[in-house]
């Protein structure tokens, strides 16, 4: 009897050390699936004067709980140390976090188990510290719970079991130490369009990189976009805030970067930036091929059919040797290949002089349009035989009536087609012009020049194989009808050129003009047919009217419905966004412009259509129109902070895609309602 109770003295006596250093696992009936524990981790250390202490969470399933920084939809947890005896200072020191997502809302923390270095600073090294203290822990799946811990523990020179030191060690190598291998380049603020970017050398190529930087009291910085080029690191964050006149120009940051093997933490200060430069997540590989594609795309587009029309003209009326086949498409391909250099030259100077940038913006300047105009008209004249104008000195035709036979000519047709082209987006196109914008000028004129290649590729695979041309029909005198219908494709071209141009001229000079443009033809019909060949030609424009009205009734169901866009549209806010999704509700983004003929086919073909049309005037969305018809910053600004050089552009935001979804180019029914629902 008496050694059993010598035996659970002794017991209770190495028990009570062991309790002494720890609270043991705490955990709220109300809220089981999380568990706590203080515990005393080593001695007092003389030399940084503190005890080092471990707090430990346990969660269970998919429970996790937050970093000092939680993001978008947590709180830190925290602990109050009011009750305390002996403590001057308290030193809690945070885990690499990861990031998680759930419900569109972003947040940094933990799950499974973590646990939290402490450094407890006496006011008396020579008496232990009494904690009495209250961990408020919040904890979340698809909800979250804050609940509270009380933590009582007595620091003491005792005896520290290893387990715990063990335990606190394993911990402070989850936290990330003072930079040492990487290095921080630059922290560059754009105030515009609330971006930080960052640039950091590591001591080696990159493989799976997290980073990380610490909010402030007005700002949070969601996931970054980051781009790796060997022992380069840069990463571009999204900067929320209740602020609109935030500007982090000249504030310290803390950024914490983590990668295979280490995890370190460095500061910075920020400096002001002008607008940063859109960053897409593709290589220089990828451009290139988004660019063949997008140029060669660009051949069955609306802008560039009627010249396409003028070569297949051309090539009609030669004789069906090769050579004479060949040299006329070659030619025209590098007038395409010209005329895009040419523009890749011209943005470039835009860059150098800080003016806007984007595919087509030429369209916003009422010079450009009436030079156009003029060119168009004169094609279409001479098409439908008004006049024909010849070059001294015995060169070759200019616009001959016959074949456009001269050297200048086929050049004049391929630039002709790239400065049609520009109005149209085709797919992949907005996505090598927009790397191209964000690139160096080697890089520029790279893309630009598989744009120009992807264009011109029809032409030059004619020029290889020149004997396709002796599959198309003999020349006769049904090209006299063809070279007529290719006049009025270009007439109809210009009559287009000339409503974008009616704002800048006024109704009156404008109807006038369109009244001109009517009339020559039909005068030139009766100088060189007389009365007989006026009729036939209002014969056969009303036989074209009542043709395209036929047809236009036929698909009466495709277009006309409605024909009229009554919907609601607010003026692009950037700034509204976010707030329109924190209260729940939807936001539906286009850009367009009078002169871009793929936003008016989206128009017509999608947005005016059932059910697309019924579904954006639901009452939690919200319509916002940027016109880019003349030059607008706010405009431009946008579209480059989401990596695009061109419109239309489309997007949908919503707690469901707090980021925003952007759709492809050429809009489809179904695309559209499946982001609308995905946004919801």
């Amino acid at each position: 009897m008496i050694n059993i109770l010598l035996g659970g003295l002794l017991l209770l006596l190495s028990a009570g050390p062991t309790q002494a250093q720890s609270t043991g696992w705490l955990q709220n009936p109300d809220h089981p699936p999380v568990q706590v524990r203080l515990s005393q981790a080593g001695h007092f250390d003389a030399a940084s004067r503190h005890y080092p202490a471990l707090l430990e969470v346990a969660l269970d399933d998919d429970w996790k709980t937050y970093w000092r920084s939680p993001g978008e939809g947590g709180i830190a947890p925290r602990i109050d140390w009011q009750g305390s005896e002996n403590l001057a200072a308290v030193n809690w020191q945070w885990p690499t976090p990861e990031r998680f997502m759930l419900l569109g809302v972003e947040t940094q923390g933990y799950q499974g188990e973590v646990a939290f270095p402490l450094q407890l600073t006496p006011e008396d090294p020579n008496r232990p510290i009494h904690l009495n203290a209250t961990l408020t822990l919040p904890s979340c799946t698809t909800i979250c719970v804050l609940t509270d811990y009380r933590l009582q523990l007595a620091l003491t020179p005792d005896e520290i079991m290893d387990s715990l030191q063990y335990a606190y060690q394993k911990a402070l190598a989850q936290v990330p130490g003072p930079a040492r291998l990487v290095s921080l380049e630059r922290l560059l603020w754009d105030k515009s369009r609330k971006q930080l970017q960052l640039s950091l050398i590591g001591p080696r190529d990159w493989q799976q990189p997290a980073v990380f930087i610490d909010e402030l009291d007005t700002s949070m910085f969601t996931r970054p976009q980051v781009t790796l080029s060997g022992d380069r690191l840069n990463a571009r964050f999204t900067v929320s805030s209740w602020d609109e006149a935030l500007n982090l120009a000249g504030a310290s940051l803390t950024v914490t970067v983590a990668d295979q093997g280490f995890a370190e933490a460095l500061s910075g200060t920020v400096e002001a930036a002008a607008v940063l430069p859109a960053e897409p997540p593709f290589s220089l590989a990828q451009a290139l091929l988004y660019a063949l594609l997008g140029g060669l795309i660009l051949n069955i587009m609306p802008c560039v059919l009627p010249v396409l029309g003028l070569k297949l003209n051309s090539l009609l009326l030669r004789t069906r040797h090769p050579r004479q086949v060949r040299r006329p498409l070659l030619l025209s391909a590098t007038g395409i290949l010209l005329s895009f250099w040419g523009l890749a030259g011209f943005m470039l100077l835009l860059t150098w002089s800080g003016a806007s940038l984007g595919w087509g913006i030429q369209f916003q300047q009422p010079g450009f349009i009436a030079f156009m105009l003029l060119v168009t008209s004169l094609f279409a004249f001479n098409l439908l035989g008004l006049f024909t104008i010849r070059l001294p000195h015995r060169l070759n035709t200019w616009l001959a009536t016959h074949s456009y036979g001269g050297d200048a000519g086929h050049l004049l047709q391929g630039s002709f087609a790239t400065l049609l082209a520009t109005p149209c987006s085709a797919p992949f196109l907005g996505t090598a012009v927009a790397v191209a914008l964000a690139s160096s000028p080697p890089v520029l004129f790279a893309i630009f020049t598989g744009l120009g290649l992807g264009m011109a590729l029809p032409w030059l695979l004619l020029a290889l194989f020149p004997g396709l041309t002796r599959a198309m029909p003999r020349p006769g005198r049904w090209m006299l009808w063809v070279k007529a219908l290719f006049g009025l494709m270009l007439l109809a071209t210009s009559l287009w050129l000339l409503s974008l141009l009616s704002p800048h001229l006024g109704l009156n000079a404008s109807l006038l003009l369109a009244t001109i443009l009517l009339l020559l033809p039909l005068l030139s019909a009766l100088r060189h047919h007389g009365i007989k060949g006026l009729l036939i030609c209002l014969s056969a424009g009303s036989l074209l009217v009542a043709g395209g009205g036929l047809v236009a009734l036929l698909t009466q169901p495709y277009w006309v419905n409605p024909v009229k866009d009554e919907l609601t549209w607010e003026p692009l806010d950037a700034g509204r966004i976010e707030q329109q999704v924190a209260e729940g509700k939807r936001v539906f983004i286009d850009i367009t412009a009078d002169w871009c003929i793929t936003c008016q086919a989206n128009k017509i073909g999608v947005l005016l259509q059932e059910p697309v049309y019924s579904a954006l005037q639901d009452e939690d969305l919200l319509l916002m129109r940027g016109d880019w018809t003349r030059p607008d910053s706010r405009v431009t600004d946008y579209l480059r902070a989401h990596g695009r050089a061109g419109i239309p552009f489309n997007q949908v935001f919503g707690p469901g895609s707090p980021d925003g979804q952007a759709l492809e180019v050429l809009l489809t029914t179904e695309r559209v309602m499946s982001a609308l629902d995905a946004a919801r």
